[in-house]
């Protein structure tokens, strides 16, 4: 079992800047050791989490008809993604075993931005059950602030200007997947989701009672499980937060296995830039780490690309199965 930091994180919810530098360090400790911490104090109503998850299960319990009439396209990656219709894009190894439904910060097809980056605009919002979308972003919108004041604590770490570096979020590609995973994969050659490192900035994730993730921390050659009680959250930085750190913070590859023997439900929300955001290092690099530069819009648009059944990843780093 993964022992990852828990952080009471209520002082930067309330905005009291009294206990700033000790929360920093606690977050920067978690970044840099495991990139993974469990944060407590979020600020999220407990029915708040009750009414999505609610939600998330009742669409997919919805009829598979109704479900794939809400069907992502090439052209539009929102909507409903069928049960192992992703695959790791990897010779031998299974699709996932999952069924999802693809969201993107709403956008009104009206606005400038929507003519310069395709995945901004409207997402599909399903007729049923009553109430998904307000479930959704009533979630959503709690997310955003505890990404900000998290946001806020790392550009302290990297020593930049707070409000700068959220400005970078300023109209951002932050997106959500809501999942559904039936039980019985092995993790042999059989995942809910296969190893993978998260391609975002931050990735905030309320945990589901049935468990089933694991991360491989650095240095470590096996594959440890993650619990958290359910009034927290779990944290976990991606491949920007790691790119702008200059490898000083890790992204860290993880996996879900549902042995449970039951239905997993999980919507993680991924906190991602501005489309024309640059991703460089601000910090000197550590040992071992590349200079990269990663333009989001670009790299948002490759992960999509790349996803689906017949298509090859043309760059490694943003590749989503590359562990």
């Amino acid at each position: 079992m993964s022992d990852l930091p828990v952080i009471d994180i209520s002082p930067l919810m309330a905005e009291d800047g009294s206990e700033l530098a000790s929360l920093t360090r606690a977050i920067e400790s978690a970044c840099r050791d495991t990139g993974f911490m469990v944060i407590r104090g979020h600020g999220i109503p407990a029915p708040v989490v009750s009414r999505i998850r609610d939600a998330v299960m009742q669409f997919f319990s919805l009829p598979a008809e109704e479900k794939l009439s809400y069907s992502i396209s090439r052209d539009n990656y929102r909507g409903y993604i069928p049960l192992e219709f992703f695959t790791p894009n990897r010779a031998g190894v299974s699709p996932d075993r999952y069924e999802g439904y693809k969201l993107h910060a709403e956008t009104d097809p009206l606005e400038p931005i929507c003519h310069n980056c395709a995945l901004y605009g409207p997402n599909k919002w399903p007729g049923r059950p009553a109430g998904f979308r307000t479930a959704v972003m009533d979630y959503w919108q709690h997310c955003d602030r505890v990404a900000g004041v998290l946001l806020d604590a790392l550009a302290h770490s990297l020593d930049v200007d707070h409000a700068l570096f959220r400005q970078k979020f300023d109209q951002p590609l932050t997106n959500m997947t809501l999942l559904h995973y039936p039980p019985g994969t092995t993790g042999n050659d059989e995942f809910g989701i296969h190893p993978h490192k998260d391609t975002d900035a931050l990735t905030i994730l309320a945990p589901d009672p049935v468990g089933g993730l694991q991360i491989r921390p650095r240095g470590r050659q096996t594959w440890l499980w993650v619990e958290a009680p359910d009034d927290a959250l779990i944290v976990n930085i991606g491949d920007l937060l790691e790119t702008w750190s200059g490898g000083y913070f890790v992204s860290t590859p993880h996996r879900v296995i549902n042995r449970s023997g039951r239905e997993r439900y999980s919507f993680p929300y991924f906190a991602v830039p501005r489309f024309n955001v640059v991703v460089s290092p601000l910090r000197t690099l550590q040992p071992g780490f590349e200079y990269r530069e990663i333009e989001v819009g670009a790299a948002s648009r490759e992960i999509w690309r790349s996803n689906w059944p017949d298509a090859a990843a043309i760059d490694a780093r943003i590749d989503p199965a590359t562990p």
